[in-house]
């Protein structure tokens, strides 16, 4: 056994990342960029593989998805249009503690399925704390349910979140399949994680708003700062969503729709302004990290490694693959809970590949397997979702800092029960989802 070999070197630098990753010494970002270049360094001095291979390693298409979303987001954020939405909304409930958590509730997962989470939950969050602030309410089962439901709708669509971007992108699943094959999923699993969390917060329920006439009196029309560029972003992203819809048909990639759309936004929106004040939104540290991953992951592909693992299971998989897509799926939401929903998402995608390559037919099912894992992982830890760090950081700073284990202690017994569901739905209606 040659433990110099490129096997067992890319073995070695993959788990150290992994291990700096989770130890949170230095930014995720960083520590992925730093070992895939020294990777790529050793690679190349040792004359195992060319730059340009290292090159084309990285999914551009996946980047350039998320790219052209960000800047419609950006744009639109400019707006404050959210903000006057979940105002609009809290009104509407007349303060009721029940009706504020399932109307927020809504709304967020509306819109993460549009946007990222990540974004609707930064936008939600700051108006729910200043309307639980004016009605005296306890803001964590608000901004929790928020950030859950959240990471669930976004299972819902292609552009939700970046799982579902990379695995879309790969799989050539289109907007439209990720509507008829995960929504309904989605939408049993959200009703069950919206029942639970009202069960949660019953006692909250009970408290009596105090000053409603102060919620009353906000006029969610002054957030609206820019009717203009609302307008225009509310046009754009129109044409963005009759596109998702249909881009499959037209023989057109996500990817070419998001990067259209944006450049259409920027050249109504500001024609003669510099659009950094639009960019300097986009954060770039995603890309970043997206594209160290994809060259380590890709060399553990190159090494054989990941293709040593998949024919380690391939026999399995052949003979029984709806038994191996409720392993996918546990194990996913498992490892995923551990280490983080991309990293194990882009791990995942090259073994998954190598059983579509060997023309094992129905491997469809274990993409979506993969998806509701990663989803359901990234529900059980708050360490792995950034919609959940994002709620952790507000009420740490506006409430009371919220630990890891009652977090844990709270979405586990959900978690299992929505693993449950998956795995039947799975087994069920296994040939739709091979398909």
């Amino acid at each position: 056994m040659d433990l110099f070999s490129p096997f067992w070197i890319s073995i070695a630098i993959f788990t150290i990342t992994f291990i700096g990753i989770l130890s949170e010494q230095v930014h995720r970002s960083l520590i992925a960029f730093c070992w895939a270049v020294a990777m790529s360094i050793i690679w190349w001095m040792l004359g195992w593989y060319t730059p340009g291979q290292i090159q084309n390693s990285v999914d551009y298409p996946t980047l350039l998805l998320l790219w052209g979303m960000m800047v419609l987001v950006a744009v639109m954020e400019k707006t404050w249009v959210f903000e006057y939405l979940a105002i609009r909304i809290a009104k509407k409930t007349h303060g009721t503690y029940w009706k504020l958590l399932v109307a927020l509730g809504i709304f967020t997962s509306l819109s993460s399925m549009i946007l990222d989470n990540v974004t609707t939950i930064i936008l939600v969050a700051p108006i729910t704390l200043i309307i639980t602030k004016i009605l005296h309410f306890n803001p964590v089962p608000l901004l929790m349910s928020q950030a859950v439901l959240s990471n669930i709708a976004w299972v819902g669509t292609l552009v939700g979140d970046p799982p579902n971007i990379i695995i879309g992108s790969v799989a050539g699943f289109s907007f439209m399949t990720f509507l008829t094959h995960s929504l309904p999923v989605v939408f049993v699993a959200w009703l069950l994680a919206l029942g639970y969390i009202l069960y949660l917060s019953k006692w909250d329920n009970k408290v009596k708003p105090k000053y409603i006439e102060k919620l009353m009196d906000i006029k969610a029309n002054k957030s609206i700062t820019k009717p203009i560029i609302l307008t225009k972003s509310l046009i754009v992203l129109m044409w963005v969503i009759i596109l998702f819809f249909c881009h499959h048909n037209l023989g057109i990639s996500a990817s070419t729709v998001a990067l259209l759309w944006a450049a259409c936004i920027l050249l109504l929106v500001a024609p003669h302004d510099n659009p950094q004040k639009y960019l300097k939104k986009i954060e770039l540290s995603v890309f970043l990290f997206f594209s160290s991953l994809f060259v380590l992951v890709w060399w553990l592909e190159a090494a054989w490694v990941l293709a040593y693992i998949a024919t380690l299971i391939a026999d399995w998989v052949q003979t029984n693959i709806v038994a191996t897509a409720i392993v996918v799926l546990w194990w996913a939401a498992v490892l995923t809970a551990i280490i983080d929903n991309i990293p194990m998402t882009i791990a995942m995608v090259p073994i998954i590949g190598f059983f579509e390559s060997q023309w094992i037919a129905g491997t469809n099912i274990l993409w979506w397997a993969l998806v509701f894992g990663v989803w359901f992982g990234a529900n059980i830890s708050p360490i792995w979702s950034s919609a959940n760090l994002v709620v952790m950081a507000k009420l740490e700073l506006a409430w009371k800092k919220i630990h890891n284990k009652d977090w844990m202690a709270m979405w586990v017994p959900i978690a299992f029960l929505w693993l449950s569901v998956a795995s039947a739905v799975l087994m069920l209606f296994w040939n739709y989802f091979m398909v």
